[in-house]
């Protein structure tokens, strides 16, 4: 897909953007456990997709693939473990079985979980024999993928004892655990989540009650990004709220540092660029807490000649694909210079941006969705483009409305 920029007469008055795939997922795995919870406005996401057909099918599975799903290959090894009578092989893509699951099945081992490896030990694809966990206490590291411990907070409401998270090392992505946390709260389960121990208690069933999905604001960080690169005017997206259990609404605060200004009404966010901002030369975040922005930060220091250290990215080399040696390869085609370490991105800026660049995407739909606003400042071309349907399945339509055309 090859795009550039063409300026729109007017940007669209209302951007709706897909459910949040973190939420829905969560809420999915919870529907599972507790069937008189009704969902509305899941994710469209592939990742989300993928997980719901699952939850329906695995009495009846023998081989359950989910693909590229990252989260539904985490949350499923924590819920098959837990379904007495089933026994299921859980696989998934080339990439899926080369991202480890190691720390998150010994987990589940010392529960009393029956999870044997496939092929490679700590890696997919997994044979798990579903039976009744009696244990009620474990220890895990905490600067691992954080989805591997809610996972674990998911089904510890089903476990006849609750369930006691003690977590070691320096905690990473502790947002996306609060947000477990509170989701599971918001269903009625007690939870007490303090320093470094997460106590859920055993609920056997919850009451009739229906969930509205708040939309992803990760997906919102690309028309962050977008309007950080625009040279003027203001988009307003829904449905999001003020008081967001997702960490990556974050992006708001941010984004001030790009002179982007951020307005809650009703359900939506209006955009609007700082008319009297100046630009910095030289920005420093720590995303420890939502290192899923990374990306699309990195793209817009980019476009708006900002250097920039961005520290806090030790999980992104396990994500979809090695994120920050990707980003590295790509920002450099650029003209750009980026040094990574394991969990640092460093990127010293050209004030003239190459054109025509190819931009590989590994597989990963952030990397396409990162790269694409950069169209605003450079003609480039965005490789495999239908990566994006694993979290936003409509990003390429919604984008066009800003003015970044497919040219041909």
């Amino acid at each position: 897909m090859k795009l550039n920029f063409q300026k729109p007469n007017s940007l669209p008055q209302l951007i709706k953007i897909t459910g949040s795939k973190s939420i829905s997922n969560r809420y999915l795995i919870l529907q599972a456990l507790y069937p008189k919870l009704k969902l509305e406005g899941l994710s469209e996401s592939d990742d989300t997709l993928v997980l719901k057909k699952a939850l329906e099918s695995f009495q009846n599975s023998e081989v359950i693939d989910v693909h590229h799903a990252g989260t539904a290959m985490r949350f499923l090894t924590a819920f098959l473990a837990t379904n007495a009578n089933n026994s299921i092989v859980l696989t998934g893509s080339s990439r899926m079985q080369e991202r480890p699951i190691g720390i998150l099945v010994d987990a589940l081992r010392d529960l009393g979980a029956n999870i044997e490896y496939q092929k490679n030990t700590d890696f997919p694809p997994l044979k798990i024999e579903g039976r009744d966990l009696l244990k009620n206490e474990l220890k895990i590291p905490a600067n691992i993928s954080s989805q591997f411990i809610s996972a674990l907070m998911l089904i510890a409401p089903s476990l006849k004892e609750g369930l006691n998270i003690q977590l070691t090392s320096n905690l990473t992505s502790r947002p996306y655990l609060e947000m477990t946390a509170k989701i599971l709260k918001s269903i009625g389960i007690q939870v007490e989540f303090k320093d470094e121990n997460i106590q859920i208690s055993y609920q056997p069933h919850v009451d009739y009650q229906t969930v509205s999905i708040e939309s992803d604001w990760s997906s919102a960080s690309y028309f962050y990004s977008a309007l950080a690169l625009l040279p003027e005017g203001e988009i307003r997206l829904a449905e999001y709220h003020k008081d967001s259990i997702q960490g990556d609404a974050k992006v708001a605060e941010i984004y001030k540092q790009f002179g982007i200004e951020t307005q809650f009404k009703s359900n939506t966010i209006k955009l609007s660029k700082n008319k009297d901002f100046t630009l910095p030369k030289f920005i420093q975040l720590d995303l420890n807490d939502t290192p899923d922005l990374a990306q699309t930060i990195a793209v817009t220091c980019l476009g708006l000649n900002i250097s920039c250290i961005l520290t806090g990215l030790q999980t992104l080399k396990v994500k979809e694909t090695d994120r920050l040696q990707a980003l590295k390869n790509e920002i450099e085609k650029f003209g750009a210079e980026v040094n990574i370490t394991d969990s640092t991105l460093e990127m010293k800026t050209s004030s003239e941006l190459n054109s025509g660049v190819k931009i590989e995407t590994y597989n990963d739909h952030r990397m396409a969705m990162s790269f694409a606003p950069l169209a605003i400042k450079t003609d480039l071309h965005i490789l495999n483009p239908k990566v994006v349907t694993k979290s936003f399945p409509d990003f390429w339509v919604q984008i066009n409305a800003l003015g970044i055309k497919e040219i041909y």
